[in-house]
């Protein structure tokens, strides 16, 4: 152990070398396994017990920035004017929607606090039901509990992943084939809307606002998508890096986290997860029945998992892949506005 931080203390090139390498080893690993989010999750579990094992590791300032700038321009692609025009058309299921994203938020924030002593802005980071990527960029630009919140949050994209597939099936909807691959950006557009991305969360960062980059880059990307300047979303080649950086910056906050601390953080997500689920599925049903849309899309469009994961499951699945899409996209509008809100509220009150 003392070797290993002698080895690479002083460099944090290799410091970065040595993470990205145990980070893609477990991408890889958990590709192979087939486990959920494989380029999240897989270098999360492969770099946090590398760091557990003495194993000197980091991920600089702006290389991260780099992959939350290309994350943010790919979550804005999904922003598109079919989208927006679809939206327009389940007014009362959007209603339902954001009340269950209000009423998760609330009910999770107090669990946390009152169960697991956690502060009242790690509480509401943790409770959050989705914006994975924004809520570690908050908890990271505000110095939280980084670690109790990524264990919580990575168990309920585990989880969700896991568990929605299964009550869709019992719902009796029928499996579709998977849908033809989605255009990718034009390597012209995709160039100038990642310069666009990256100056202005400079400008974000400059005004000190957290997440900076990655709220750049959804909004460089979602305004391009919506006014139909840019079609096509970002090319996997990119967004596959990003996500197995996201998963190493992860990792090698579990550095020093003793055992007692990830069972907590474990039992607390695990829990909050099973509240979310319960609380979603009760707004899933009300709106399945006062809209009389189907049961299956709406429990797959209220499900609090990642856009990405959601959307795709909407295909295999059979539901309206355009409904499932314009409720997790304003999810994560929803979500953009009521965290921080709620994190003020936080500060305020304390």
């Amino acid at each position: 152990m003392s070797f290993l931080s002698a080895r690479y203390g002083e460099n944090q090139a290799m410091r970065l070398a040595v993470a990205l390498g145990i980070g893609g080893c477990g991408a890889g690993a958990a590709l192979v396994l087939s486990l959920p989010a494989p380029f999240l999750t897989g270098p999360a579990i492969a770099v946090t017990l590398a760091g557990l094992a003495g194993v000197a590791m980091e991920v600089p300032a702006r290389v991260r920035d780099a992959a939350f700038v290309v994350l943010g321009v790919s979550m804005g692609t999904a922003v598109t004017p079919d989208v927006l025009v679809a939206a327009r058309t389940w007014p009362l299921s959007f209603v339902m929607l954001f009340a269950a994203l209000v009423a998760i938020l609330w009910a999770s924030r107090s669990m946390m606090a009152r169960w697991w002593g956690a502060d009242r802005r790690t509480a509401v980071l943790s409770a959050a039901p989705g914006h994975l990527s924004y809520v570690l960029g908050l908890a990271d630009a505000n110095g939280l509990d980084i670690r109790m919140i990524a264990i919580v949050q990575s168990i309920r994209v585990l989880l969700l992943t896991l568990a929605v597939p299964p009550l869709v099936i019992l719902m009796e909807s029928d499996l579709a084939a998977v849908a033809p691959p989605r255009a990718a950006m034009a390597p012209g557009w995709l160039a100038a809307t990642l310069a666009a991305a990256a100056t202005a969360g400079l400008f974000l960062k400059r005004v000190r606002l957290p997440a900076a980059y990655l709220l750049g880059g959804m909004a460089v990307s979602t305004g391009t998508h919506l006014g139909g300047i840019v079609g096509g979303h970002v090319p996997q080649a990119l967004v596959i890096p990003a996500y197995v950086l996201l998963g190493t910056l992860i990792g090698t906050r579990f550095s020093g986290v003793s055992p007692g601390e990830l069972r907590a953080a474990a039992t607390a997500g695990l829990a909050l997860t099973g509240m979310a689920v319960t609380i979603a599925l009760i707004f899933a049903f009300g709106a399945a029945s006062l809209t009389g849309l189907p049961l299956d899309q709406t429990l797959i469009a209220f499900a609090p998992g990642g856009v990405e994961t959601m959307s795709a499951m909407a295909l295999l699945m059979h539901a309206d892949p355009t409904f499932v899409a314009a409720h997790h996209v304003s999810r994560l509008f929803f979500l953009t506005f009521l965290i921080p809100l709620s994190l003020g509220r936080n500060d305020s009150a304390g």
